[in-house]
């Protein structure tokens, strides 16, 4: 099977079951893609397919056929995600860091979609990831200024 990850073509020849996240960790060796319940409950192996955010514990990679995954390690190139990431260095957003790649996936895929959210639109989007050290207001912060650092680089 041809899989497209982060702009690079990568054939597998894996059972079509195979969840993604062990795709992506196991064979790639794309290990910023996280671990966390196996039950796509927790965000923190969240990706994009195209575009979209999708939990790649529960997501067979025959899903990915034709479409484009986008993982943590290709979320800084482009303006939307380098402003995710550096509002959360600027913000102190991480204690742990466990949820973190998920989290700013979800983020980037969201202003991706809509430049401007509001509180209820960040809050629907983020729902699903869940961050046990309790950062959820820094993220929104985060995000609001990424929001408006990534529409001034335009």
């Amino acid at each position: 099977m041809k899989l497209s990850i982060n702009g690079a073509s990568h054939e597998v020849n894996l059972p079509e079951e195979m969840p993604i996240l062990w795709t992506l960790r196991d064979v790639l060796g794309l290990t910023g893609t996280k671990f966390g319940c196996g039950k796509a409950l927790c965000g923190a192996c969240t990706v994009m397919l195209d575009g979209q955010p999708i939990r790649s514990c529960s997501t067979p990679i025959s899903a990915a056929k034709d479409k484009q995954i986008t993982t943590i390690e290709a979320v800084s190139e482009d303006k939307v995600g380098r402003a995710i990431q550096q509002a959360w260095v600027e913000l102190g957003v991480p204690q742990c860091g466990y949820c973190q790649s998920g989290q700013v996936v979800s983020a980037t895929a969201l202003l991706r979609t809509n430049s401007n959210p509001s509180d209820t639109d960040i809050d629907n989007a983020m729902s699903g990831n869940i961050c046990r050290c309790g950062t959820y207001n820094r993220i929104r912060d985060a995000i609001k200024l990424a929001a408006t650092k990534s529409g001034d680089a335009q």
